[in-house]
C-alpha cells in the first residue's frame, strides 16, 4: 500500500467531515465545500499551516505523539481513528524495522479447540485479521454454516459480503454490516501495513466489488470489540446476537468472537433449535421445528 497516500487520505476525509460549527469555528467567510481549511486544523491543534500541510501530503515521519494527539483533538477523531493515526506514522518511520519477532504457531493447538468445544450454549469462533474462520465450536460452525460453504466467501466474511450473492440475506443489515467490515479491515492494515495477504485480498474485492472499492476510499476505521449483529439464517430464521471480542495473545493476529441472546428472547429459542440441529446433522430443520 501507498503509505503516504493512505495518510495524507486519511487526514483529509476527516478535515472535509468537520464542519466549523462542530469544531467550535464561528465565521470564516464564505465556504466553497463544507470542511475546515487546512489553516483551520493547524490553528486547533497549535501547529504551523506548514506542518499540517505536510503531514497531508502524507509524510508523517518524525511527527510526535503530542502533536498527532493535538492533531486528532483538532478533528475531533474517535478512539479507533486516533489509533489509526499513530498506526500511520509508526509505518512512515524510516528506520528499519526491527527484527521479527518470532512468528506464532498458527495451527489450532488442541487445548484451544477443547475450549472451544467445550462452549456448547453459544457460538464461539476464531478468524484471523484477514477475515478467514480458523476455527469454531459446533454452534460457531452451525451459525456461519452459510459463510463456510459458500463456494465465493470461502469461509472469509469480508469475501462472503461483497462477493457472494447470498450475503444480503444473510445479514439483514448488510450496509451496516459492510461498512462495520471494511472500518475494521482498514484498522489491521493500518496496524499492519506489510501484511502481503491482507494487502491481496484488499486488492481483490477493490477490484471485483464497487461497494468495497467506494468503502475502503472513505478511509473510515472502527474498533470491532462488542455490538450487536443480525443474522437471518436459513434454518432457523432472524437471529439478533450481542458478540464480545477477545484477543489471543499465543497468536497476535487472530481473534475470539462469542454471540449471546438476551435470555427468553425467540433469538435464544432458536439458538437452542439451531444447536440441536448442529447435533443431528441428518435431521431436517422442518422436522426439528415440529418436534
Amino acid at each position: 500500500m501507498d503509505q503516504r497516500g493512505e495518510a495524507g487520505e486519511f487526514l483529509r476525509t476527516r478535515r472535509d467531515r468537520l464542519t466549523p460549527e462542530r469544531a467550535g469555528i464561528i465565521g470564516g467567510g464564505r465556504r466553497r465545500v463544507p470542511g475546515l481549511r487546512r489553516e483551520e486544523v493547524a490553528m486547533l491543534a497549535s501547529i504551523s499551516v506548514d506542518y499540517y500541510a505536510k503531514m497531508e501530503r502524507g509524510d508523517l515521519r518524525g511527527v510526535a505523539p503530542e502533536i498527532l494527539d493535538a492533531v486528532a483533538r483538532a478533528l475531533l477523531l474517535d478512539e479507533a481513528e486516533t489509533d489509526h493515526l499513530h498506526d500511520l506514522a509508526r509505518a512512515a518511520d524510516p528506520r528499519p524495522p526491527a527484527r521479527r519477532a518470532p512468528r506464532a504457531d498458527q495451527t489450532v493447538r488442541p487445548s484451544l479447540q477443547r475450549f472451544l468445544d467445550a462452549v456448547t450454549g453459544a457460538p464461539v469462533w476464531v478468524r484471523d485479521r484477514r477475515m478467514t474462520m480458523i476455527a469454531a465450536n459446533a454452534l460457531g460452525r452451525a451459525l456461519y454454516r452459510p459463510v463456510l460453504d459458500d463456494a465465493d466467501g470461502r469461509g472469509n466474511t469480508a469475501r462472503f459480503m461483497f462477493l457472494s450473492p447470498a450475503a444480503r440475506n444473510f445479514f439483514p443489515d448488510w450496509e451496516r454490516s459492510a461498512d462495520d467490515i471494511v472500518a475494521t479491515m482498514r484498522t489491521y492494515a493500518g496496524q499492519h501495513p506489510r501484511d502481503r495477504r491482507l494487502t491481496d485480498l484488499v486488492g481483490e474485492l477493490a477490484t471485483r466489488s464497487d461497494a468495497f472499492r467506494a468503502r475502503w476510499g472513505a478511509h473510515d476505521v472502527r474498533h470491532h470489540r462488542t455490538g450487536v449483529k443480525r443474522i437471518h439464517h436459513p434454518d432457523v430464521g432472524d437471529l439478533e446476537l450481542v458478540y464480545e471480542a477477545m484477543d489471543l495473545p499465543a497468536n497476535p493476529d487472530w481473534f475470539m468472537f462469542a454471540y449471546t441472546a438476551e435470555p427468553g428472547s425467540p433469538t435464544a429459542d432458536r439458538l437452542r433449535l439451531l444447536a440441536s440441529l448442529a447435533a443431528t446433522p441428518h435431521e431436517s430443520a422442518e422436522h426439528a421445528r415440529r418436534r
